[in-house]
């Protein structure tokens, strides 16, 4: 029965992160690849031989006979953000499931037809974003849901920001707008707004406003921008994405009881584990009201990984396959999460062409 033999992965371009998702396919059970497909036959046998794909996978020099390789069940498609609306339609037509890297599309109308094609497919839908498959991640959820241990969520800060090498901005497909027009609010973007979605269990904001000033490159392409966010029963959250800024993948979350802090949420500093910090109710020490210190301190979390987070979200989407294929519904969730995303990141975008007026969701 098809059930009981792994899911048949065909991944559909070779980019940088397409080595570590073909990695994490590699250390699962219910996974295998089966085929990948470039535009150059040259560029997908290369990239099978550095990345230990298995001999048994079939090497090709299109998408299109990836997506008609009857022994590939899944597709995994890291292509430009341009090119997503094409090829996830093609693939959810030919009833293949669709891991789908993130940004999901270039604006949320692109997104519906991928996700209508999907359901009217009964394919699953499922993008890349690492950091939700991560059990740390469900253990900060049941926190921010603990009335008790973090009462109710004030404000939220997020950053996602990287100082790449020259040569990126000058050859990498993050910089071009005919490739990924978003730029840094598509790509570390994308996190932020997951990550402040995430924490207050995807309830959308009342509005957007973009945050003077925004940085973008000779093309027109966003290299740093940042936005603040308002819930009707006074939430606040801010972020702030960049290509020209130092390393950072951080988020607060401040609550009326106590706060979580993260600073490596999105790639942990080690895939065996991952850890974030915990503050409680607490006060200030010190004789006669000196505040020479903190009456407690904050409490380190430290969450073991048997297995990196990347290969626990190919895992994840492996067996809701094989859900469908027993015979139980696609799995919406991850459609919502995505969508969710996307109207936000495009709030933030009509924002900074409004020369930064609230934009009402």
């Amino acid at each position: 029965m098809a059930e009981n033999r792994p899911v048949r992965f065909g991944i559909i371009g070779c980019a940088d992160i397409a080595r570590k998702v073909s990695r994490a396919i590699s250390l699962i059970p219910n996974a295998t690849i089966s085929a990948v497909g470039s535009r150059r036959l040259e560029k997908a046998v290369k990239f099978a031989v550095d990345n230990n794909i298995p001999t048994s996978a079939k090497l090709y020099g299109s998408y299109d006979d990836v997506l008609d390789d009857p022994d590939v069940d899944a597709v995994y498609v890291p292509l430009p953000t341009s090119l997503h609306l094409r090829w996830a339609v093609l693939a959810a037509e030919k009833k293949k499931h669709v891991l789908l890297e993130k940004p999901v599309a270039l604006h949320v109308t692109e997104l519906d037809r991928i996700l209508e094609v999907c359901e009217a497919n009964r394919v699953q839908f499922m993008d890349g974003t690492m950091w939700l498959h991560n059990p740390r991640t469900r253990i900060m959820a049941d926190i921010l849901s603990d009335a008790e241990r973090l009462g109710e969520i004030q404000s939220i800060h997020s950053t996602s920001s990287f100082t790449p090498p020259p040569e990126f901005f000058e050859k990498n497909i993050r910089v071009k707008p005919d490739l990924d027009a978003l730029g840094a609010l598509g790509d570390a973007g994308w996190y932020c707004i997951g990550a402040i979605l995430w924490a207050v269990s995807y309830g959308l904001p009342n509005a957007v406003t973009a945050l003077p000033p925004v940085e973008f490159n000779e093309d027109g392409v966003i290299m740093t921008c940042g936005a603040s966010l308002f819930w009707e029963d006074n939430k606040t959250a801010t972020f702030y994405c960049s290509f020209l800024a130092h390393e950072s993948m951080d988020i607060a979350v401040h609550g009326s009881r106590g706060a979580i802090h993260v600073t490596d949420f999105i790639i942990p500093f080690a895939e065996d584990a991952a850890t974030f910090t915990f503050s409680g109710r607490g006060g200030f020490g010190g004789e006669d009201g000196m505040h020479l210190g903190w009456e407690t301190t904050p409490e380190d979390v430290r969450v073991e990984l048997r297995i990196p987070q990347e290969a626990l979200m190919v895992q994840e989407f492996a067996t809701l396959v094989k859900g469908v294929w027993g015979g139980a519904a696609p799995e919406r969730k991850w459609a919502e999460v995505s969508r969710k995303t996307q109207l936000l990141l495009d709030a933030v975008d009509k924002s900074i062409k409004l020369g930064y007026r609230p934009v009402e969701m």
